[in-house]
This record gives C-alpha cells, structure tokens and sequence, in this order.
C-alpha cells in the first residue's frame, strides 16, 4: 500500500508542478505580447500626432474636430507611458486658429 500510495504522490506532485509551470509560462507569454501591443499603438499614435502636426501647421490653422480628435490621441498616447516629447508638438496643434488664415484682396489681385 505504501508503494501505491507514493507512485499516486510523485504522479499529482508531477503534474500540479507541470500545470503550474504551463500556467507561469502562459502569462508570461501573455503579458509579453501585451505590452508589445501598447508599445505598438503607443507608437502608432505618436506617428500620428507628429503627422497631424506638421499637416495643420504647414496650414497654418486647425479645425476643431481635427484638434479634437489631436486631443484624444495625445491623451491616450500619455496613458500607455508616451514621453513629454510629443506635449510640444500637441501644443503647436493646439494653439493654432480653428479657420483658415484670410487672404489679402490686395496680394490675389497683383
């Protein structure tokens, strides 16, 4: 009976630490992929905030759903851990007009 009785302990104790291990592995795997996916959108923002930035610039103005939508990026590339590099860019975007610049009569008619 003894003999059983460690064969049946050594098996459990085998596979508790196998399931154990497989779990471990898991969310470590898990947890790698995930923050590979909020580097990747982390960066995919910051693309895209420096984008928009040198479009509305280049403009000279910035409608207010374009800086709406500027707004929603730079707050969510701040949550994901993004850098104060960005905060210039943004408050470029921000502080420009919301309508175009209005031509000179005078210039269009020379």
């Amino acid at each position: 009976m003894d003999v059983v009785a460690t064969i049946l302990t050594a098996c459990i104790s085998t596979i508790v630490g196998v399931v154990v291990t497989a779990v471990v592995a898991r969310f470590k795997l898990s947890g790698t992929k995930h923050k590979a996916v909020e580097n990747g959108v982390q960066n995919l923002l910051r693309a895209e905030i420096i984008r928009q930035q040198e479009k509305w610039v280049e403009r000279g103005y910035c409608p207010v759903y374009a800086k709406d939508a500027v707004r929603r990026e730079y707050e969510a590339y701040h949550a994901l851990g993004g850098n104060g590099v960005i905060t210039d860019l943004y408050n470029d975007i921000i502080q420009l007009p919301e309508t175009p610049p209005k031509k000179n009569k005078k210039s269009e008619d020379d």
